[in-house]
């Protein structure tokens, strides 16, 4: 097959469209929602409960993999446990999609913990789901579910 300049003409032409084309930004309310993603990280990592407090709503439902549920106070209660700590913990992928005064926020949980008392060490890694909820013009986290993968 002879190849000449018109056959490499259009598919440099697609090309140079879409690179020309923006990545679309964050609206102001999904990079609030992202800075509190991160936030809520920060201080899940740092086992950090007056910072995870500040970040929940009181009406918080979390729901773990294992299919158990906590409300606020057992969440803070678990969440800031010394018997174990987080030697990573990063949240792959995050998307956000804001409606009205909801944020719908997916991503991949990757984390490895170790046991304080034995030095056990475990991995999890899961989908979650998360919503949050514009209060007063803060984000606060109403819920949170995840699944094993």
């Amino acid at each position: 097959m002879k190849i000449d300049r018109r056959h490499l003409a259009l598919p440099a032409l697609a090309l140079g469209l879409l690179a020309a084309v923006p990545v679309l930004a964050l609206t102001a309310d999904e990079e609030a929602v992202a800075k509190k993603l991160e936030a809520f990280r920060a201080a899940q990592a740092a086992k950090d409960g007056k910072a995870l407090e500040a970040l929940i709503a009181p009406e918080l439902s979390y729901s773990h993999s294992d299919g158990h549920i906590e409300d606020k106070a057992q969440f803070l209660k678990g969440a800031t446990d010394t018997a174990s700590k987080f030697l990573s913990l990063e949240y792959k992928d995050p998307t956000i999609r804001v409606v009205g005064d909801a944020a719908i926020v997916r991503f991949h949980w990757v984390a490895e913990s170790e046991k304080i008392a034995d030095g056990t060490k475990s991995s999890t890694n899961l989908a979650i789901l998360m919503t949050w909820l514009k209060h007063g013009g803060d984000w606060q986290l109403l819920n949170r579910a995840s699944t094993k993968l």
